[in-house]
């Protein structure tokens, strides 16, 4: 995924806040695997 704009980088919705999130270069080789788009959210995942 080099020189893509990031307009056109894939998206997920985070499974908690709902929000939308794009793509990151650190989540490369697992982006199959990420739910949550922070931190934050990841470790809030069993307040909801």
């Amino acid at each position: 995924m080099k020189n893509i704009k990031k307009e056109f980088l894939p998206q997920k919705i985070c499974v908690l806040c709902k929000r939308p999130f794009t793509w990151r270069k650190k989540w490369e080789k697992v982006w199959d695997e990420v739910k949550y788009c922070s931190d934050k959210c990841r470790k809030n995942k069993f307040k909801s």
